[in-house]
C-alpha cells in the first residue's frame, strides 16, 4: 500500500460491504456539518485496515458539481489516511467508512474547492481513529 495512493484494494467494492456500513454501522457529522461518515469497525486480525467509499446523492446537484465533489472527499481522505490506517491496523480493526456530503449541495456552494472540504475530512478521521 503507498502512503498517498488509493488503490482499489482500500475502496469498498462489494455490496455486502455497503449494506454492513448502512445497517450496523454509526454516523457521525463533522464538527461544521458539511460533511458525514458512516463507518464500521470489526475485529479482524487478518485483514485488519481501512476500506473507504465516497457518495453522493443525486438531488445535491448535477454531475459535474457531484464529480468534484466526490474527487475533492476522495483526495482530503487520500493525503491524510496514513495515521487512520497506522491504528486500525496496530489495532487489529477491519474498517469501513463512507463519506457523503452533509451540509453542501449545488445550490449554497456553486464553486467548491479542497480547503472547505480538507478539514471536514481531518476531523471526521480523528473521530473515527478515538473510537476504534
Amino acid at each position: 500500500m503507498k502512503k498517498f495512493g488509493l488503490s482499489k484494494k482500500e475502496r469498498i467494492k462489494l455490496k455486502r460491504h455497503f449494506n454492513l456500513v448502512y445497517t450496523k454501522g454509526k454516523v457521525i457529522y463533522s464538527p461544521a456539518k458539511k460533511i458525514k461518515a458512516t463507518y464500521y469497525h470489526e475485529d479482524n486480525r487478518e485483514n485488519a485496515g481501512v476500506k473507504v467509499a465516497f457518495a453522493v446523492y443525486k438531488k445535491a446537484g448535477k454531475a459535474v458539481w457531484r464529480n468534484r465533489v466526490k474527487r475533492l472527499l476522495r483526495e482530503a481522505y487520500r493525503l491524510n489516511k496514513s495515521a487512520l490506517v497506522k491504528t486500525a491496523i496496530d489495532k487489529g480493526k477491519f474498517l469501513l467508512i463512507v463519506f457523503s456530503p452533509y451540509g453542501i449541495d449545488q445550490k449554497r456552494n456553486k464553486k467548491i474547492y479542497l480547503k472547505d472540504i480538507m478539514p471536514e475530512v481531518i476531523d471526521l478521521m480523528n473521530i473515527i481513529k478515538q473510537d476504534i
